[in-house]
């Protein structure tokens, strides 16, 4: 049985984070809801001023999850050094100062979650940008591991499309969607084993 954790959701507001606080609430965790809109706390993963606020705001945790990350979605022809910043800047720089910064207010044997996906190995038509931040994120991962200090584990949780956003399955043509289920206990293994710098896929 898992001990009472503070727990804060980065992206409580979208499909994948409202799905996990609400799971981890009703097992009796403290959960941080964070996001643009949150009720709870805002914060924009985009502004390191913003995150060092959202820190300062909350104090001291045991586990930060991260579903949040925008990335530029559409034809090649359309990439160039402004669109393809919007992945670098949200996804890749957004929560690698979640952890840069964050590390200073977790405590010890804390852990870390970020989200990558299958378009890292599997890039797919529209989503190059997509694909180049999801393998910085998992690159930092895997470096992050070995150096993070007081029992600091990292990993990342790399599901394809999820079954909950079935706008996106036409962009996947011929995946097999992950299921909440899986989902869950991806993001399971992350938070309650012994697991770093992994790369966990549901």
């Amino acid at each position: 049985m898992n001990t009472r954790k503070k727990i804060i959701i980065v992206g409580a507001s979208g499909t994948m984070g409202k799905f996990l606080a609400d799971l981890l609430e009703k097992e009796g965790h403290e959960v941080i809801r964070v996001s643009r809109t949150s009720k709870d706390v805002k914060a924009d993963t985009t502004s390191v001023k913003s995150i060092q606020e959202m820190f300062e705001k909350i104090g001291a945790f045991d586990a930060l999850v991260s579903t949040a990350g925008s990335t530029f979605v559409g034809p090649w022809k359309n990439l160039n050094d402004q669109t393809f910043r919007t992945g670098v800047e949200g996804k890749m720089m957004g929560q690698i100062n979640l952890v840069l910064i964050g590390q200073h207010y977790i405590n010890p044997k804390g852990s870390f979650t970020l989200i990558t996906g299958a378009l890292t190995h599997e890039p797919q038509i529209h989503f190059a940008n997509a694909s180049a931040a999801n393998g910085a994120v998992e690159g930092f991962v895997r470096a992050a591991a070995i150096e993070l200090q007081n029992g600091i584990r990292i990993n990342a949780v790399s599901p394809t499309v999820i079954e909950d956003s079935p706008q996106y399955f036409p962009f996947f043509p011929g995946e097999i969607p992950t299921t909440m289920k899986q989902l869950e206990f991806g993001f399971r293994k992350s938070l309650f084993g012994a697991v770093t710098g992994q790369i966990i896929k549901p």
